[in-house]
Parts: structure tokens; C-alpha cells; sequence
């Protein structure tokens, strides 16, 4: 560990998409779901998914265990120029660069190394850079700062470092933080270009830091708070992994969950909301299983991350408590903005990031709901289920009894099957896995972009609820869930089997 902690501190050494709100920034894409509020909607038509126009690797050391890549990766970020940003993982310890892409043809324009150190963790956590209004880059550092780089759609621009707890600091103590520190969130940048994110302290750390939630202003200046001390609640011990905040549509308030677990598992835990400038506690709920009542599981090998609606609610997806009574399918759980009112949950919710659909995408939609919500929809075979795994368009406001659970979950509004049958499951039915854990919304087309664990990139037409286009990307592989997205000049771009895919014409 000394050895690579050297490594690490030589290295740093060197050198709103459907209507204008407070979040929308002019870049194309600028972090985990596409913006500040995770709604996962393209500002741009889609091409057609004609052929793979260029593809580049998301990992260089690929760590396949038996059959299976159980990582998560980081989204791209794209500019309003179209530089396309890609987070890749250099090693097999897991250091990280960042690489600017032309995203017409794919030519590396840039990289940059970063000093990262992974958190504690089970399934490997994602590394997540976030682009700011300015068209700053922001990416994770060692010891809990942020590495940033201006002027990205150059060759070359200004670079720097930024810690919340002051740079003169870190740079008094590299070692120490570097030890200690490790952003475990994806980056969310909000209009007026501060960053927020959640970090672990693995032991004790300098400044007395515990594991929380921090804030970084343009000007480099940091803000923090324990997470136990955002909660309320000693027992709870650090944001759960993965897990992007969310600002309010406003802006002026953000949604962060938080568990009591280590890194290597999850556990019980709350959202929060917090003052965004100040990250003082607003609202907390505990979270629950919809069904049971009893705790619901925050796990740390999901990616979940809170979604806020063109209305304000705020949805984010857990585990079921009795584990595997759901089917290890977890709730979509659904508040109002205050978090004070708990409304109808969705059937699933496990590792996904609701993406929001407008109702007038959906032509069949008869109901008074302004939008819909599209989520995974898998039917896990492993966990107890029929193996029937779908991808979903439901309604927040509306009711039905679930099939699997009988419980009261959102209404069904559109429903799809997985064509690619799943010979190694035991139930005749069962078909491949939806890879995704954020899907892009194109209300262009009238459509979403979905990536599933059989290879393949689709087109889910939601006027005629069929597949219109598919693309073969690889031959498939059991893996973690990972986003898709679209690009300034309408790419969409998947990852399947560690590769990043740019489709279209």
C-alpha cells in the first residue's frame, strides 16, 4: 500500500433537458443521468443507429470474474462542442485518466492521469468526472480533491487541483489524505458551476474529517458536512457508493442517500435533503420497504442515485427488506419535495436511476400525469423471479397491484421483453439482463436508448412499444449496470464488455 500511495503522490506531481430551468447548462451531457437533477433526457435528436462509428476502451485491465465484470463505469461527459469526455481505468488496482474524444470520429484529442485511490468496496465503484456551465472539467483526485481542466474542447488548457477542506492543506499532508480520503460518488455540477459529492474516510484522517458530503465553489472553496451529522443519526457512516446528489430544479436544495454501511456491502440509511450552499440539514426520511415496512437496503454495490421530477418529487431506488422477497428487484421509492409525504413506489429499483419520459412522448398515454418515469424492469431468475426481464414506462401517479409482490407500485404504462433468450437460467422464459443503470430519453424521436447484457444497443420505440433498431456491440457478457447517452451531434453512445460504443449514421 505504501508503495502505491508513493506512486500515487508522484503522479500528482506531473503536472434541464425537456424546459429551461436553474441546472441547464450548456454543455451536452454533464455527468451521471445527463444533468443536476438525473432526468436522463437528450437535448438533441438521436441519429439512427446505422453502424459503430468508433469505439475506445473504458478499461485497459479488465478484471473478468468467472464470466462476469462486476465494475462500474463511469459516464462520459460531452461538451456543446462535442468533445466527448471518457473515464477510463488505466490498471488493474484501479488508477484512472481522464480522455478528451472528438466525437465526430473518435480521435483522442487529450488525456489527462489522475492520483485517485478506489474507497473500500465489493464491486468496484465508478469513477465520475462532471463538466460545469463554464466548461470546466471536473474529476476525482487523490485525498478527496478534484483535479479540474479548462478549455476542454482544446488540445491543451489550464490544469489545477481544488480540495473542500483547502489545498494548502492537502498540500501540507498528501500522504495522510491520500490514505484516507476517497470521493465515493459521481460529480454533480450545478448552474452556477459548484461541484457536490460524497467522500469516505477510511480510518482517521487530518482535520478530524468524517466520512460526508462536500461542496466545491468555482473559486476553489469548500464546504462539508459528516454524514452522520446530515443524518442526524450516529449509526450512519458515509454516502452510499455511487450515489449521485441531486439538486432541487431550483437549485437550492440537495438530495443525498445515505447508509450505514462500509464500503463492501450497504445497509439501512436515509435521504437527506440539504441547503445546497450550505449543506445544512433540511429534511431527512428513513427509508423503507414499501411492502414489509421494515428498513429497506441501501447497498453499496448499486448505483442508484436520487432523480428529481419536472415537479419537484424526488425517487431513488433500494433493496427489499426480507432480502429476495422482492425478487432482489428493490423499490423505486417516490416523496414529494419536502420529503415529509411518501407517495406510490415502483415495482424495481435496484441499481437503476429513474430517467423521465414526457407524457407526450408516449402517444398511448391517456392519463394527467405531465411525465412518466422509464426504469429497468428486470424479473431476476437468481433472485427468485421467472427471469422475464423487462424495461418499463410507468406512471408516478397512478396505482396497480404488482404480480410478483401484490403490492401497490406505479401503474404499468409500457412494458417490453428482453429478445434475447437466456439458456443459462432454469426457467424456460428467462431472457438476458437490461445492463443499464441510467437510459437516455430521446423525446426527438419519441424514444429510449437502452443497452443489454446480450451485446446489443436498441431503440425502444415508444410509439409502437417495439425495438425499431438494434446494434450489435459485443457477444455479451454478465456485467454491472452502466448509462447511455447521447452526444451534441445526436451519437448515442453505450458501454457493453469495458468499451465505449459511439453509434449512428
Amino acid at each position: 500500500m505504501r508503495s502505491l500511495v508513493l506512486l500515487v503522490i508522484a503522479l500528482a506531481a506531473l503536472g434541464q433537458p425537456f424546459e429551461a430551468s436553474a441546472q441547464t447548462a450548456p454543455v451536452q451531457w454533464s455527468g451521471f443521468a445527463g444533468d443536476a437533477q438525473h432526468t436522463a433526457g437528450s437535448r438533441v435528436a438521436s441519429q439512427s443507429l446505422d453502424r459503430i462509428r468508433w469505439q475506445t476502451p473504458v478499461d485497459l485491465h479488465p478484471q473478468d470474474s468467472g464470466g462476469a465484470l462486476l465494475i462500474h463505469y463511469g459516464s462520459p461527459v460531452v461538451t456543446a462542442g462535442n468533445t466527448v469526455i471518457v473515464p477510463v481505468k488505466v490498471t488493474r488496482v484501479g488508477l484512472y485518466r481522464v480522455e478528451g474524444h472528438n466525437g465526430s470520429d473518435g480521435t483522442l484529442l487529450w488525456k489527462l492521469s489522475s492520483d485517485y485511490l478506489l474507497p473500500p468496496h465489493n464491486w468496484t465503484p465508478s469513477f465520475n468526472p462532471a463538466l460545469t456551465p463554464s466548461n470546466r472539467l471536473y474529476f476525482p483526485g487523490a485525498g478527496g480533491t478534484l483535479l479540474y481542466r479548462d478549455q476542454p474542447d482544446a488540445a491543451t488548457g489550464p490544469t489545477g487541483r481544488v480540495a473542500f477542506y483547502g489545498l494548502s492543506n492537502f498540500d501540507a499532508r498528501p500522504g495522510s489524505f491520500t490514505r484516507s480520503v476517497m470521493i465515493n460518488t459521481p460529480l454533480t455540477s450545478d448552474s452556477a458551476g459548484n461541484v457536490y459529492f460524497g467522500f469516505q474516510v477510511d480510518g482517521s484522517a487530518p482535520l478530524n474529517l468524517k466520512s460526508g458530503i462536500a461542496r466545491v465553489a468555482p473559486d476553489g472553496t469548500g464546504t462539508w458536512i459528516a454524514a452522520s451529522d446530515a443524518a442526524n443519526d450516529a449509526t450512519i457512516k458515509k454516502v452510499v457508493h455511487n450515489s449521485a446528489p441531486a439538486l432541487s430544479r431550483d437549485g437550492g436544495a440537495l438530495y443525498v442517500a445515505v447508509n450505514n454501511g462500509d464500503g463492501t456491502s450497504g445497509g439501512p440509511g436515509y435521504l437527506l435533503k440539504l441547503n445546497s450552499q450550505t449543506l445544512a440539514p433540511i429534511a431527512r426520511v428513513r427509508l423503507k420497504d414499501p411492502k414489509s415496512g421494515a428498513d429497506a437496503s441501501l447497498s453499496d454495490n448499486g448505483t442508484a442515485s436520487p432523480t428529481v421530477g419536472p415537479d419537484g418529487d424526488v425517487y431513488y431506488g433500494v433493496l427489499e427488506n426480507p432480502g429476495g422477497s422482492n425478487n432482489s428487484r428493490g423499490w423505486l421509492l417516490h416523496f414529494d419535495t419536502t420529503l415529509a409525504q411518501t407517495k406510490i413506489a415502483g415495482a424495481f429499483g435496484w441499481d437503476d436511476t429513474a430517467s423521465i419520459v414526457p407524457a407526450a412522448a408516449v402517444p398511448s398515454y391517456t392519463g394527467q400525469s405531465s411525465y412518466l418515469l422509464m426504469t429497468k424492469y428486470n424479473n431476476y431468475a437468481s433472485g427468485g423471479g421467472d427471469g422475464v426481464n423487462k424495461i418499463a414506462v410507468l406512471d408516478p401517479n397512478t396505482s396497480m397491484t404488482d404480480p410478483v409482490s401484490d403490492a401497490t407500485v406505479m401503474n404499468e404504462v409500457l412494458t417490453i421483453v428482453g429478445p434475447t433468450p437466456d439458456p443459462s437460467r432454469s426457467h424456460p422464459d428467462a431472457v438476458r439482463e437490461w445492463c443499464i443503470n441510467t437510459a437516455v430519453v430521446d423525446p426527438a424521436t419519441k424514444s429510449v436508448l437502452v443497452n443489454s447484457e446480450d451485446g446489443k444497443l436498441y431503440r425502444w420505440d415508444l410509439t409502437t412499444n417495439t425495438f425499431t433498431q438494434t446494434v450489435d456491440l459485443t457477444e455479451g457478457i454478465f456485467e454491472a449496470y452502466t448509462p447511455t447517452l447521447i452526444g451534441a451531434d445526436g451519437t448515442v453512445y453505450a458501454i457493453n464488455n469495458a468499451i465505449l460504443f459511439a453509434v449512428g449514421l
